[in-house]
C-alpha cells in the first residue's frame, strides 16, 4: 500500500525512518525471467527511482536493485535453478 507519511503514522506507534539515509528494510522480488527484470527495474527508474549498482550476474541468477523515492531498496531477480552451481 502507498500511502503518504501522515496517514502511515496512524497505523504505528514508532517514529517513520529515514529511508533516505538509513536502510530500513530490502524487499527481494522474484522474477520470472531476466527480461521481466529489466522491465520492472527500467519501469521503476521512469517513475524517479535509481539504481545504486549495476545488475550481478551470478550466471544462474541475476539480479538488480532500484531505491524508490522514499529511499527503500527493492532487488528484483531472475533464479534458473537448472543453473544452480552443484551443492555436494
Amino acid at each position: 500500500m502507498i500511502m503518504s507519511h501522515e496517514k502511515f503514522a496512524t497505523f504505528t506507534k514508532k517514529p517513520i525512518a529515514d529511508t533516505k539515509s538509513q536502510i530500513a528494510g530490502l524487499f527481494a522480488l522474484s522474477v520470472e525471467s531476466t527480461n521481466k527484470v529489466n522491465e520492472i527495474v527500467e519501469n521503476g527508474l521512469k517513475a524517479g527511482g535509481t539504481e545504486p549498482m549495476p545488475m550481478t550476474d551470478y550466471g544462474f541468477m541475476q539480479l538488480r536493485k532500484i531505491e524508490d523515492y522514499d529511499g527503500h531498496t527493492w532487488e528484483i531477480f531472475f533464479m534458473d535453478m537448472t543453473k544452480l552451481p552443484n551443492q555436494e
